[in-house]
């Protein structure tokens, strides 16, 4: 193994101990963290979307 390749850290997870992280981990986490936040808010609005038409269309019968 390389010596000179610092070591990747594994992805986070939800309530993992976080002393050791630096401060650029701590940013990065926090950026990843954000992004993900938005990917499921956009899934929620598309099943919301996807709920409400249907409910629509059942209650016109």
């Amino acid at each position: 193994m390389d010596e000179d390749v610092p070591a990747k850290r594994p992805a986070y997870a939800i309530g993992q101990d976080i002393s050791t992280f630096s401060v650029g981990d701590l940013d990065e986490t926090i950026a990843l963290l954000k992004a993900e936040i938005e990917r499921l808010e956009r899934a929620r609005e598309s099943k919301d979307s996807t709920r409400n038409a249907a409910e629509a269309l059942f209650r016109r019968s």
